[in-house]
């Protein structure tokens, strides 16, 4: 059993919720969500808001909250091998309540298919907008394509 360990990272002025599944060993390891450098999280992030591409976790953090960017992951612990979403099993959720009650959260995104489909079976009265992986796994979708269907954040920060 992985527990999530990763706090999340939004302040009162946060006006959407992006949402990944659980980290990947590469995330647990550095400590902080999107770790591993082929993961095209922080340059599609970088790109939809005009901004540079993140370094360090401080960076990172700012650069989500000057946009208004809530983030966070939908399981809070599972049993996982390595970083596959494919192999998640015994899925506890994580509560999205102190978000929502603190933040002023317009919408809920969610990065990938297993964050979609996990949030939408434990959070039955909520909704969210599915986009695409960011993950390296996701090789179907080039950089520019993820950008391009990224850049819905901005009708909403």
């Amino acid at each position: 059993m992985e527990i999530h360990t990763i706090r999340p990272v939004y302040d009162k002025d946060s006006k959407i919720l992006v949402l990944g599944s659980f980290p990947s060993v590469k995330s647990r390891e550095t400590r902080f969500f999107y770790g591993h450098p082929q993961n095209r999280f922080w340059k599609v992030i970088a790109a939809v808001t005009g901004g540079e591409v993140p370094v360090s976790v401080e960076e990172k953090k700012a650069l989500l909250l000057r946009n208004g960017i809530a983030l966070w992951d939908v399981i809070a612990s599972c049993d996982i091998a390595g970083s596959s979403d494919s192999s998640i099993r015994n899925v506890t959720p994580n509560d999205f309540t102190p978000i929502l009650r603190e933040a002023k959260i317009k919408q809920i995104f969610t990065n990938g298919s297993t964050a979609y489909k996990l949030f939408l079976k434990y959070n039955k009265d909520k909704t969210a907008i599915k986009l695409p992986s960011t993950s390296p796994a996701n090789a179907a979708a080039s950089l520019e394509r993820l950008i391009d269907e990224w850049s819905v954040l901005k009708d909403f920060t």
